[in-house]
């Protein structure tokens, strides 16, 4: 691939270019299109050219300013669907775009990098904005100081394996409410509210490879009710595999307690809130110079 070669062909005047994009979903799918009138191939990708998507003009800067565009196109079975869509499929999905001669593919620029934003459906179509890589320089970057755990369970920063023995379960799905609330005949060996802010992960059906989040989890003496905090974006059925990864409300008591990972709690659980704060000497309240916190959290010393 060389680029001065593509300079050197739109130099001439007649070019023989297009577009060519890459859409890489988070779940692996890739899918390719070009505004050309025929397929194109390169670095191993196939660039369809019946699917209808192309984008509006791209603006580029040289500084750190956020380059956008859009990518327009119509929806079908073949490529973007519209359950795809709902489903939530194509959020933050990673897009590339080239010029590429079409004559040699080999002479080629790649324009933009980054991923899809805000995507708009209506009459069979879609619009979709582009972000560049320079817009996550937009997000709040480092950590704050409070007393529950600033990290993800089971991150690089938590450290904690959840798929061991007794933080997970992968089970069959019994009842289905709305997508949404769920209902299991053969969970009983997990206490009461273990997975509450747990993951809900898809593993089979219409909605494989989506993701929920455990709003509550209650234990009964007929089965086990779970319910999410926002439905699944593609249809599911009983019978449909789902897996149940343990929750965990960010506490330092539970850091301990329920998953033994202590060491790599990163919060603050003896920093001072604002009731302590606003606290002032009352004549009848012990002041006996100890902690404030010895106990009183159960993680002192």
């Amino acid at each position: 691939m060389t680029r001065e070669a593509l300079h050197e062909h739109l130099k001439t005047g007649a070019t023989t270019v297009c577009r060519a994009w890459l859409v890489i979903r988070r779940d692996g799918l890739t899918l390719g299109f070009t505004d050309h009138d025929r397929d194109l191939a390169f670095d191993g990708f196939v660039f369809k050219a019946d699917t209808g998507m192309t984008a509006r003009a791209l603006q580029q800067t040289t500084g750190l300013s956020v380059d956008n565009s859009e990518a327009i196109g119509a929806l079908s079975a073949a490529s973007v669907t519209e359950a795809d869509l709902l489903a939530g499929r194509y959020d933050d999905a990673e897009v590339r775009a080239w010029l590429v001669n079409w004559a040699g593919t080999d002479e080629r620029i790649e324009q933009f990098r980054g991923s899809l934003g805000e995507i708009i459906r209506s009459n069979g179509a879609f619009r979709a904005e582009l972000r560049g890589l320079s817009d996550r320089l937009n997000q709040p970057q480092g950590f704050a100081f409070q007393p529950t755990c600033s990290a993800v369970l089971g991150d690089g920063r938590c450290r904690f394996v959840t798929l061991q023995p007794g933080y997970f379960a992968d089970r069959s799905l019994g009842q289905v409410e709305d997508n949404r609330v769920f209902r299991f005949a053969d969970l009983a060996s997990f206490d009461d509210r273990w997975f509450e802010y747990g993951r809900f992960e898809v593993l089979s059906g219409a909605a494989a490879g989506l993701i929920g989040v455990v709003k509550s989890d209650r234990l009964n003496a007929v089965d086990r009710r779970v319910e999410l905090w926002q439905s699944i974006g593609a249809a599911m059925a009983p019978g449909d595999t789902v897996r149940l990864i343990a929750g965990c409300n960010k506490s330092a008591s539970t850091c301990r307690t329920k998953f033994s990972n202590f060491l790599n709690f990163r919060g603050f659980p003896h920093i001072p809130g604002d009731d302590w704060l606003a606290t002032y000497p009352v004549p009848d309240r012990p002041k006996t110079g100890g902690s404030l916190f010895r106990g009183a959290t159960g993680v002192g010393s």
